[in-house]
């Protein structure tokens, strides 16, 4: 059932996923759907919702990334973070929360679907310190531009990019930015049966 809901929503994007790789998308629903009953990991409680407002939501951010190593903090149950690490294998990610549980559920799911290039870290994303420079920082729903710039600066180098997924454009967020940080790009994203708004903001160091 929900194998079929993907492979639908899937045509009508660009991005081409292998069978395995669908297969991994549609084991991560059903272990969030599982765990949510006790962990509370989303306010989504339907799984073919899950699909559309967590799954393809964060997938079509994947086009977008082209650097080796990234972090998504405040991660939550791994969204976007495990989605865009199932879509991009050869791709490092760290899934940053700070919550214990939400840590223990990522954990999970890096084993259970065999996910290489994933580390969940739990830490406050201000104490945390990357082994290596990153490319990018993403995050969803974790914060105003402005306190993610704030936070996240010391975890990429002078080339590294912040990459937002917000919904409506945030005019007024852009308009507060610290000197030194530029809007890069303002990419609409497309979610396929997603009734709203959706954009991915990137920013760049000056």
């Amino acid at each position: 059932m929900l194998q079929q809901q993907l492979t639908s929503l899937l045509a009508q994007t660009d991005i081409a996923l292998s069978e395995h790789q669908q297969q991994q998308l549609v084991q991560y629903v059903e272990l969030l759907d599982k765990w949510n009953k006790a962990y509370n990991l989303t306010s989504v409680r339907s799984p073919k919702e899950m699909m559309v407002k967590h799954i393809m939501d964060s997938l079509m951010v994947a086009p977008h990334l082209d650097g080796q190593h990234y972090i998504d903090v405040g991660t939550g149950p791994g969204l976007p973070g495990i989605v865009l690490a199932i879509a991009l294998p050869n791709t490092q990610f760290v899934l940053l929360d700070s919550l214990g549980k939400r840590v223990r559920f990522l954990t999970q799911v890096k084993h259970a679907l065999g996910l290489d290039n994933v580390t969940p870290v739990q830490s406050r994303v201000e104490e945390y310190q990357p082994s290596v420079k990153l490319d990018g920082v993403l995050s969803r729903a974790f914060a105003s531009l402005q306190d993610m710039v704030d936070w996240c600066g010391h975890l990429i180098d002078p080339s590294g990019n912040y990459l937002a997924l917000k919904g409506q454009f945030p005019a007024q967020e852009l308009e507060q930015l610290p000197a030194g940080v530029k809007l890069q790009q303002d990419i609409h994203l497309n979610v396929p049966e997603l009734d709203a708004e959706r954009h991915l903001i990137i920013l760049s160091k000056d």
